[in-house]
């Protein structure tokens, strides 16, 4: 067997390519034999050299196998980078993604450098909460999850780099919040139909109940919408990412829960994917529907 960084690559990107289990494999083995030696995939293009202890060749063995499985590469390392971040992940919660960074970026523009109170429903592994609480160290971050597993992760993840501003509880939605009044809420709530063919992917590793709403995946959109008024200050906004073919619908909820200024942001792919929305007095006439574009 080949023991040398160069050779060992090589034979595991053709392994994962004919696994036929992920559109990057050379990417995939890189990343998984950077984790097995703790070094920079820089470090294995320099050094295409080096021999790999027996001790390491079993693991990079073992983490092939799982990713030759379709197992996601970030819960064989236990890790995903997300805004400058690295978090710690486990199939207790949602593998960040890149598109959830426009939810942040919405945020961040309603803040600026005031002190606000913030809450992130459904924080999962902490990713959104602790984005913005890296970039508003005077606002004060209330993060809730409705799984154990997910608030033990987040508050891990916050201890890990050092961020005192937040605060996450176990809680049902709003459930934990007693009569606190927030200035922005942000939700990255389950909006993927129970049918949806994608369900068969990567994402089979992922909780099922962080990813799958009823009602064609509006269910917690409707739960949440309908229901952050009460826990708005006049004048706050409630932030959500959902599908791409739901703009029109959350912008419809918005409107029928009275929030105004309702609009929708597109992601790079000029997708539809999150929707803000300013709280007012209930008025039940809506708003034009808006698309604002991309961030």
């Amino acid at each position: 067997m080949n023991k040398r960084i160069g050779g060992l690559l090589h034979h595991a990107k053709q392994r994962l390519e004919a696994a036929d289990c992920t559109d990057t494999p050379g990417l995939d083995a890189e990343v998984l034999l950077a984790h097995v030696l703790d070094r920079s995939r820089a470090y294995l293009v320099s050094h295409p050299e080096v021999r790999l202890e027996n001790s390491q060749l079993v693991d990079f063995e073992r983490f092939l196998i799982r990713r030759g499985k379709g197992e996601p590469v970030a819960y064989i390392t236990g890790r995903k980078e997300f805004w400058s971040m690295t978090l710690e992940v486990n199939p207790s919660v949602l593998i960040p993604r890149p598109d959830t960074e426009l939810l942040v970026q919405s945020c961040l523009e309603h803040c600026e450098s005031h002190s606000h109170q913030i809450a992130d429903l459904g924080t999962g592994s902490g990713a959104v909460a602790l984005a913005l609480a890296s970039e508003l160290p005077r606002c004060l971050i209330v993060a809730t999850d409705r799984s154990r597993e997910a608030v033990l992760t987040a508050r891990l993840n916050a201890s890990s780099l050092g961020l005192g501003n937040v605060s996450v509880r176990h809680s049902d939605w709003f459930e934990a919040l007693g009569e606190e009044r927030f200035d922005l809420i942000v939700a990255n709530p389950p909006y993927i139909d129970p049918q949806d063919k994608h369900l068969s992917g990567e994402v089979r590793f992922e909780p099922r109940d962080a990813l799958v709403a009823g009602n064609h995946g509006l269910a917690d959109l409707t739960s949440i919408i309908s229901r952050a008024p009460g826990y708005l200050v006049a004048g706050g906004w409630l932030l959500v990412e959902h599908g791409f073919e739901q703009g029109r619908l959350v912008r419809e909820l918005f409107s029928d829960a009275g929030f105004h200024n309702v609009g929708t942001f597109q992601d790079l792919g000029g997708n539809d994917r999150v929707t803000e929305g300013k709280c007012g007095y209930f008025n039940r006439t809506k708003t034009p529907d808006l698309v604002l574009g991309s961030k």
